[in-house]
């Protein structure tokens, strides 16, 4: 949009002079520089959050998996007790 504004002023002075021909110029590269600036900042931000969120996932799986090798652990140590109580 900022471009396609940039541009529209562009051609609306290309009647004027050379000396505002540049400075239009000059801001539609400002605005182009600008836009670009924005979107790498978007670009940056979004893999940050990705890489969070992958992050956060990554760590609730070991969580998990912690927990599952725990209980496998207690099952088998009461299984045990079970088993030595019978023979007793």
């Amino acid at each position: 949009m900022k471009t396609f504004v940039a541009l529209a002023l562009i051609l609306g002075l290309a009647a004027c002079s050379h000396k505002a021909q540049n400075e239009a110029s000059e801001a539609a590269d400002t605005i182009s520089a600008d836009a670009n600036a924005t979107m790498s900042e978007a670009v940056n931000d979004t893999d940050a959050a990705a890489d969070k969120a992958l992050g956060a996932g990554e760590a609730a799986v070991n969580s998990a998996a912690a927990a599952a090798d725990s209980a496998r652990g207690k099952a088998g140590e009461a299984l045990k007790d079970a088993g030595n109580e019978i023979e007793d």
